[in-house]
């Protein structure tokens, strides 16, 4: 495939970019997303500005001006990182996602080893390749409160991934649709993700300092503000169904 062909194929791959407030942040990352996925499929890169009162927005214009795989969304209001994820993945054209976090401490460079991961499972509607910090790069009173809540999370849930806060996840776009839609529910996706009757499979990842900016999140909000959600969650767990389907019409196969 030339070069003019690949930029007018559809999407194989959507990067789906929640940010408030990260004007630093943004050139860097897109770099590094865009030196990542360069040579492989086509891709595409959504940033969702989630009502950033700084200079975020106009940065954002400015760069899509020379970068052809970079889409901008823009909530007017502040309306947190679940519903940015949301809008992301539901505008996004391809058919698998990509989500990391907007302050660089990911590493778009991980990602095709996701992807990679995702196509060795089989792939599939129901499949999640989520990353693993397996050393954080956090101050230790943090690395110390995300150990005890994904500690509390796994032990009521049983969602089988030892590192939910992880933002670099690859996933089926129609199942992430398929979730229910709640504030913070981006902290449980490796959960909701099995109640539909799908896996979950972790892949370590690297995980860097902050450079640029200021984290979105302390200490006490990372502990405590999805308690109310994670009870919400086991009831959704509760009710939730996963039928083994047989298909019986001779030479078909279930989808």
């Amino acid at each position: 495939m030339n070069a003019t062909s690949a930029e007018h194929a559809s999407p194989a791959l959507a990067v789906v970019v929640p940010v408030h407030n990260e004007t630093e942040n943004l050139a860097p990352l897109i770099g590094e997303i865009r030196a990542a996925l360069t040579g492989g499929p086509a891709f595409e890169i959504v940033y969702v500005d989630d009502g950033s009162t700084d200079e975020t927005l106009a940065k954002l214009v400015e760069i899509a001006k020379e970068t052809p795989e970079l889409r901008v969304l823009r909530h007017v209001n502040c309306c947190g990182q679940s519903a940015a994820i949301h809008t992301g993945v539901r505008n996004a054209n391809a058919p698998l996602i990509a989500t990391l976090d907007g302050d660089g401490q990911n590493d778009p460079a991980d990602i095709p080893a996701l992807v990679e991961k995702y196509n060795a499972e089989g792939g599939g509607e129901r499949l999640m390749i989520a990353g693993l910090r397996a050393k954080r790069r956090d101050t230790a009173i943090r690395r110390l409160s995300s150990r005890i809540a994904n500690g509390i999370r796994s032990g009521m849930l049983k969602d089988d991934t030892p590192d939910t806060g992880c933002g670099l996840k690859v996933f089926p776009r129609q199942a992430f649709l398929d979730f229910p839609r709640f504030d913070h529910m981006h902290r449980f996706m490796p959960a909701l993700m099995i109640r539909l009757g799908g896996r979950v499979m972790s892949v370590p990842v690297n995980h860097r300092p902050r450079e640029r900016g200021t984290s979105k999140y302390g200490v006490w909000n990372r502990l405590w503000v999805g308690i109310v959600d994670l009870f919400g969650v086991m009831w959704l767990q509760s009710r939730g169904s996963k039928p083994e389907v047989v298909e019986e019409t001779p030479g078909a196969q279930i989808k």
